[in-house]
């Protein structure tokens, strides 16, 4: 979601940066769409990250000895979290 929000921010920043030729007292509009597309790239930059790090895949070995036999017992599990589990 965060990386569509920054795609949006930085298309309405454009559009009124490049595309919109009114002038307003009050506010500059290009500044303004300016600072849209800046935050719109760091939003979309946060949003790559944090989809990089919620596809990252766990591995853990438990070694257990039985007592009665004296033999080693290795069990490996893995586990990674997808989007497509998260939904």
């Amino acid at each position: 979601m965060s990386i569509g929000t920054g795609v949006v921010l930085f298309v309405i920043g454009a559009i009124l940066t490049f595309a919109v030729n009114v002038e307003v007292a009050w506010v500059n509009l290009d500044l303004v769409g300016y600072i849209l597309m800046g935050a719109g790239v760091v939003v979309f930059l946060i949003g790559l990250v944090l989809l990089a790090r919620r596809r990252r895949s766990d591995t853990v070995t438990h070694t257990t000895v039985d007592p009665t036999v004296g033999e080693r017992t290795t069990r490996q599990s893995s586990s990674s979290s997808d989007a497509a589990s998260d939904i």
